[in-house]
């Protein structure tokens, strides 16, 4: 396929950043259950050695941590994606600086900013991509659909042309893996950052209606943002819109696909929609845990953490902790009292989340709409959901009766 014309295999880059593990949530459960707040003083993560690391894996303590960014501060997001993301990247900012960058952005992200452009771009290209194989009678929806589309929304909204959408995809993919592959990861950052340096200057000449020109001409305390941090806004675009985003939605249609009552009860009835969605990013939120470390002396269920220290808050085990939602392993798109973390919670709670929502909705309800008899290839090559860190299916074998 075209746009995987100069990386690895894309199920080899998926295995090395995601991790190849199908079911981690047995043991979240027995940690969460015997050890809440457990500390290992022994860890390749890169933060202070001379420190513990803490993960944390109840509701209520995963909570706390992403609310009380006093205590909890997100700088340390910046040791793991720095470099690739720089040193701007409001993902790793705290108070006052984080509010004073998020606000500058926030506008585009709302979702009534999110409703303007549902149709002339969310939707059309959710259409266009269907268009390249709905005659065909099969499909791989993650390779073929779930894949390239939020990467194409975000360039469009980004305000990029059209012929630099594949190029844009393979540096996405590539700024991800400073994680495994710091050269690769790094080269990547560099050739966004001198792809973004040309189209900045021209949207400073002449703005357009598009991300991009918004940052160029805001104001962040009197002054206009500078080229560093637009350049860390948009590279953080790339993790935080499109890989969370397609990941969603696969294990949202993987959810339904393998549950094909609750499929047709979506397909007989669309305002269950919303259900769905927030039904499959509880059961499997893309990112299983975020970072952040210890701004002060603190505990945790009482447990002593020492300043500097990391903090991982387990959102995967949160998310499936049988107090909040009862039989928490079983998907269910009828579930009542739904609770989950996968958006974040306190000040970072995701910017995108309202475009997230939008483009699983937009997703799904394309693919019913022009593929009649959607279902599982039972000849498909053991589909499953997998990762340790970032958690999707790994295909989406489907079978359809024709275009509609």
């Amino acid at each position: 396929m075209q746009l995987y014309d100069d990386l690895e295999d894309f199920g080899s880059f998926d295995d090395t950043v995601a991790g190849d593990v199908r079911d981690p949530y047995p043991e979240l459960a027995r940690m969460r259950r015997d050890e809440p707040v457990q500390r290992l003083d022994l860890s390749d993560m890169p933060h202070d050695e001379n420190k513990p690391v803490f993960f944390v894996y109840r509701y209520d303590d995963v909570a706390r941590v992403l609310r009380d960014n006093e205590t909890f501060s997100s700088s340390i997001i910046l040791d793991f994606f720095g470099d690739a993301l720089g040193k701007d990247v409001m993902l790793g900012m705290d108070e006052p600086a984080h509010r004073r960058h998020r606000a500058l952005v926030a506008g585009a992200f709302t979702q009534k900013a999110m409703a303007r452009r549902e149709h002339d771009r969310v939707g059309r290209i959710a259409s266009e991509l269907v268009d390249q194989f709905a005659a065909d009678g099969r499909a791989d929806l993650v390779r073929q659909f779930t894949f390239p589309f939020p990467t194409k929304i975000i360039a469009s909204l980004l305000g990029l042309p059209a012929d630099d959408y594949p190029r844009f995809q393979r540096w996405s993919i590539a700024l991800l893996s400073i994680l495994t592959n710091r050269e690769r990861g790094l080269a990547a950052a560099a050739a966004l950052r001198q792809y973004f340096a040309q189209i900045l200057a021209a949207r400073r000449a002449e703005p357009r209606d598009d991300l991009i020109s918004d940052l160029a001409v805001a104001e962040l305390d009197g002054g206009r943002l500078t080229d560093d941090e637009i350049f860390s806004f948009l590279r953080l675009l790339l993790p935080a819109g499109v890989e969370t985003t397609y990941r969603s939605t696969g294990s949202m249609l993987f959810g339904l696909l393998s549950h094909p009552d609750q499929l047709d009860a979506v397909r007989a009835d669309r305002s269950l929609i919303p259900q769905a969605i927030e039904e499959a990013v509880r059961w499997e939120p893309p990112l299983l845990s975020i970072t952040r470390v210890a701004a002060r002396d603190t505990e945790l269920s009482g447990v002593p953490i020492p300043a500097g220290s990391a903090v991982m808050p387990m959102l995967g085990a949160a998310n499936r902790e049988a107090e909040r939602n009862p039989d928490p392993d079983r998907f269910d798109i009828h579930r009542q009292g739904r609770q989950h973390l996968s958006f974040g919670h306190g000040v970072h709670i995701c910017l995108g989340m309202h475009l997230a929502r939008l483009e699983m909705r937009v997703a799904l309800e394309t693919l019913l709409d022009r593929l009649p008899g959607l279902r599982l290839d039972p000849d498909g090559d053991d589909p499953h959901i997998h990762g340790q860190v970032f958690r999707s299916p790994t295909s989406l074998p489907v079978l359809f009766d024709g275009p509609a």
